[in-house]
């Protein structure tokens, strides 16, 4: 396992919450992109705390951006008192990454999300990605973000313009380039606490619901599923409302 490093944190909630999660965003996010499963989850009574990844926010750089060394990070990371997290929420790396951790220590956490995980990617999903990520840094400027995005609400352009300005431009470049395969199907069918996936629609875009890596659903009975209609990648800002209510329904379950 590489080398982990310390990941700074936002908290939503009471300090002394009885249930604690931990939430983990995407490639060239940061951990105050999370903010509205932070809102919702202290609204309903939990502690949630947000982290920056490695390369990302105001998180530590390294060499290693491998999806190994991403989730050695999070394995490393408990709640205050050091023991397993009730939830965990990832989105899309930070879905991938989080996959890794519980299956390598099921201890880690007692229940996964996974919204729109990145648990394998297609050639033409990592090209849609590759150019996404270049356009973030082109302009990272909230004027930018609002023009692609004039839907979303003013938070999440501030700080989508935010992430772009404090991530590493090479970290997010590296992530592509040393993960050669991108696929941890394998943790995914090794994941033995109860996952759902809030999953992005098709007809807009996903890069899990209708590729590959849905198969894993079919292949660990822990997996369920469910589909934000009309949203794309990051459901959270696309239709907010509806992805929130999905979550706190599988949290219901």
């Amino acid at each position: 396992m590489p080398s982990p490093v310390v990941l700074p944190r936002l908290s939503w909630g009471a300090p002394g919450a009885e249930r604690r999660a931990l939430l983990v965003h995407g490639l060239g996010s940061n951990g105050p992109l999370m903010w509205r499963y932070g809102v919702a989850l202290a609204d309903a009574g939990w502690r949630a705390d947000a982290v920056d990844l490695r390369g990302h926010g105001t998180a530590p750089r390294t060499l290693d951006y491998t999806i190994v060394a991403y989730a050695a990070d999070l394995a490393e990371t408990r709640p205050a008192d050091g023991g397993a997290w009730d939830l965990v929420v990832g989105h899309s790396l930070g879905g991938a990454a989080a996959t890794v951790a519980a299956a390598s220590d099921s201890s880690w956490t007692h229940r996964l999300v996974l919204i729109d995980p990145a648990i394998a990617l297609t050639d033409r999903d990592r090209e849609i990605v590759r150019a996404s990520q270049e356009e973030s840094f082109a302009d990272p400027s909230p004027r930018a973000v609002r023009e692609g995005h004039p839907h979303w609400h003013e938070q999440d352009i501030e700080l989508k313009a935010l992430s772009a300005q404090q991530a590493s431009r090479w970290a997010v470049e590296q992530t592509s380039a040393q993960n050669t395969v991108w696929d941890v199907t394998d943790a995914a069918t090794a994941v033995a606490v109860p996952t759902h996936v809030i999953a992005s629609d098709p007809h807009v875009y996903s890069i899990f619901r209708g590729k590959p890596a849905e198969s894993v659903v079919a292949a660990n009975p822990r997996f369920t599923m469910s589909v934000v209609a009309g949203a794309g990648h990051s459901p959270h800002r696309d239709k907010p409302e509806a992805t929130i209510a999905q979550l706190l329904e599988a949290l219901a379950d």
